[in-house]
């Protein structure tokens, strides 16, 4: 079994810290240090452990912010010396993200230089929430750097919703301020940072769906197999949604001419077990159509209503008069993010975004012991 992920911050990682801040600072209490983190540290989660780390920085640190940022730039790596790597330096983004809001030039450079290492993401949000016009015009200038991964950390840090960060809300209301730097990283020569550009207009298109599908279409033009990619990518949630642009920019238009039927295997199922159906699908117009297939199931919720989950099929090209049969199967097993109930469930089959056939089928759940 996989280790839990708090287990990548522990004692070892404080320790770490410890030598690397009494290396660059030679006031630092080692010992009170440790002393206020290791005995509490195995009892938090992760991001709970970096703030442990993080709040213990803060009370053995100079007071001065910018006193504090020199000497915690002197503890990440250098060609001289080794130096903080990895998770240990998540507390470092925690203290910064605390402590160095009113520094904007010293917080940001800060997390600039330590995103080799590990990454700033999660620091340079506050700056960007405090005092966003200045915050994003040192960060713009970030997307010509020579380091690949200052460059990305220009598009994920401002990322309106980045997971397991603090929300933008201004940038998830208008991301306006921050498509100059999608635009300038579009053609990136990493994936790594093309990944990162497809995430945030993903993030964009859950409010924006318009916004995102016009900047695909501007885009698709001219463009090499990895921009198509990263478009491609950057359209998923709204593919998903069956957004008509965001279809139409890969192909996918309306099918008027494209028929199908739905059989389930079984109307009434025993969980855990597994929904078996077969689509099929009849072209009946005289031109080949793209065709993107997905189902979705309907699952019932606790008070009895319907609650739809889209899952990905295939994309296939159906040929003029073509026939095809499509076999699936769908399990219906227990798993940690969702609760089943028993009684009527649907399952609705989409063509590029549109549904065109629906099955009822009830699902059986057993009995508690005793029951």
């Amino acid at each position: 079994m996989a280790e839990p992920l708090k287990h990548l911050i522990g004692h070892q990682t404080a320790r770490d810290t410890a030598d690397a801040v009494a290396r660059a600072w030679a006031p630092f209490a080692r010992a009170a240090f440790l002393a206020d983190i290791l005995p509490v540290i195995d009892g938090l989660d992760l991001m709970q452990r970096g703030q442990c780390i993080a709040d213990a920085l803060r009370r053995h640190l100079p007071d001065d912010f910018e006193q504090a940022a020199v000497i915690l730039h002197a503890c990440l790596p250098a060609k001289e010396r080794q130096g903080l790597t990895g998770w240990a330096l998540l507390s470092v983004n925690q203290y910064v993200a605390a402590h160095g809001r009113g520094n904007l030039e010293s917080g940001l450079g800060l997390l600039k230089a330590l995103t080799s290492h590990f990454t700033g993401e999660f620091g340079i949000r506050p700056f960007i929430a405090d005092e966003p016009q200045k915050a994003l015009a040192i960060i713009s200038g970030w997307v010509t750097d020579p380091n690949h991964h200052v460059r990305r950390l220009a598009s994920e840090g401002t990322r309106p919703r980045l997971p397991w960060a603090m929300r933008l809300p201004s940038l998830v209301h208008d991301p306006a301020p921050i498509l100059p730097i999608l635009e300038a990283l579009v053609d990136d020569e990493e994936e790594y940072v093309r990944r990162s550009v497809a995430n945030s207009l993903n993030d964009i298109a859950k409010d924006h769906p318009d916004l995102v599908a016009d900047f695909v279409e501007r885009h698709r033009k001219g463009a090499s197999k990895e921009r198509l990619w990263l478009l491609r990518h950057a359209s998923r949630t709204l593919i998903k949604k069956g957004h008509g642009k965001a279809l139409a920019n890969f192909g996918f238009e309306p099918l008027p001419d494209v028929l199908a039927t739905l059989d389930v295997a079984q109307h009434r199922i025993a969980f855990p077990g597994q929904l078996a159906f077969d689509i099929r699908l009849a072209n009946a117009g005289g031109e080949a159509r793209t065709v993107l297939l997905d189902y979705s199931i309907h699952h019932q919720k606790k008070d009895g209503s319907l609650s739809p989950k889209v899952f990905k099929g295939k994309s296939l090209v159906l040929q003029a008069g073509e026939n095809v049969t499509i076999r699936k199967r769908h399990a219906l097993r227990p798993i940690t993010t969702r609760v089943y109930h028993p009684g009527l469930h649907r399952l609705e089959i989409l063509l590029n975004g549109v549904p065109v056939a629906t099955v009822d089928f009830d699902l059986d759940m057993p009995q508690a012991p005793g029951a």
